[in-house]
């Protein structure tokens, strides 16, 4: 098995990581971060299965430093040393990311779905949008 961390993983820990900073491995955080879209909560599950749950205060040094600052490239390839040393340690652990990974919508999909009579979905409406009869639109 694999010590290498599945790049699919990647975006989906960086949304976890910007999400729910060094909380994203304490219990019961979708109370806290129902925000947090999809991405995030898959990289919550991966970083779950790394790290386990812990409290904020027993977050592992490397999460908590890319936690003050998520987008530092230096930071996340620590955090990755970190997931890939774990991986190298638990021979069951890479399929279980990986089984996560397959069942996760595609990172950055966005799922729009529209329910009941004259509703309207979309990612991005850049005009107008009317479902009513007789609507008058003046620009």
């Amino acid at each position: 098995m694999s010590a290498e961390l599945d790049p699919r993983a990647r975006p989906y820990v960086a949304a976890a990581v910007h999400a729910y900073g060094t909380a994203v491995l304490a219990p019961e955080q979708d109370a806290g971060h129902g925000d947090a879209g999809p991405a995030a909560r898959v990289g919550r599950r991966l970083l779950r299965q790394v790290f386990g749950v812990r409290d904020e205060a027993d977050a592992p040094r490397a999460l908590a430093d890319l936690a003050e600052s998520p987008d530092d490239e230096d930071l996340q390839a620590v955090l990755r040393v970190r997931i890939r040393k774990a991986l190298a340690a638990d021979g069951e652990l890479a399929g279980r990311i990986r089984a996560i990974l397959d069942e996760a919508p595609a990172a950055g999909a966005v799922s729009v779905t529209a329910s009941g009579e004259r509703s309207i979905a979309a990612h991005t409406i850049s005009g107008v949008a009317s479902t009513g009869d007789g609507a008058e639109i003046t620009r």
